[in-house]
């Protein structure tokens, strides 16, 4: 086993072992306890009490951050030729199709989101063994897929983001940086949370929220009261 750095035991020093911080607690704590040199994601994993092996329990959706994910995002559009102009206003980093198809079969996947129209869609189908892995396939569940490919440029370099469960039923992704305030990443992680309660499947039964944790890119999780999260302040 390997041994802890000095940061490391620094930030575990700052965690009470056990202890369930609220939202707030925990969204300042996460920038106490980060000493990267570089600008370090903040993330969030909720696991959730469903089988996401039972089509009836998935959970998957999207949801526009309120102060935007921090990241740059590349963003790819698949589009027919009259959509490229809009598609490039909208703040789109790539624009085309038949070239970036060729591109993407010759194993080139540089981007972060792909965004495409439905008649483009039986083009597209043969990329799934390369896209599906890497999470780029469009898909109309995530707005990916739409007839306004402009809009969908503009939610995405805004903030928006997709996700979904993984087979053990833990739902990961990333709500922010850690230069944003502590009142920037609680908002984000609580828009977040209320996201999935409302995507809660009526089949599921039992505590659905079984746990949150709040981390950064090295740094240890954060156990949050998910009652916390639920609460207006």
């Amino acid at each position: 086993m390997s041994k802890l750095t000095k940061n490391q035991k620094l930030a575990l020093s700052k965690i009470e072992v056990g202890k369930p911080y609220t939202l707030k607690e925990a969204s300042a704590l996460v920038k106490d306890i980060t000493n990267t040199k570089f600008d370090a994601s903040v993330d969030i994993d909720v696991r959730l009490g469903v089988d996401p092996r039972k089509a009836n329990q998935m959970v998957r959706g999207v949801v526009s951050l309120p102060h935007g994910t921090g990241k740059q995002v590349r963003v790819l559009v698949l589009c027919s030729p009259e959509a490229e102009v809009d598609a490039k206003e909208a703040g789109a980093d790539y624009v085309g199709l038949d070239e970036y198809i060729d591109k993407i079969k010759g194993g080139w996947t540089d981007v972060d989101v792909i965004i495409t129209q439905p008649q483009i869609m039986g083009k597209i189908g043969a990329l799934g063994r390369i896209l599906g892995p890497r999470g780029l396939m469009p898909n109309p569940k995530s707005g990916t897929v739409t007839p306004d490919v402009a809009k969908a440029v503009r939610e995405v370099k805004q903030g928006k983001i997709d996700f979904k469960v993984d087979k053990t039923g833990i739902i990961h992704t990333s709500i922010g940086k850690v230069s944003f305030t502590p009142e920037q990443i609680r908002d984000n992680a609580k828009e977040f949370i209320q996201t999935l309660i409302k995507l809660k499947p009526t089949a599921a039964k039992g505590t659905y929220i079984r746990s949150i944790f709040l981390s950064s890119t090295m740094s240890p999780g954060i156990k949050v009261d998910p009652k916390s999260a639920e609460e207006s302040n």
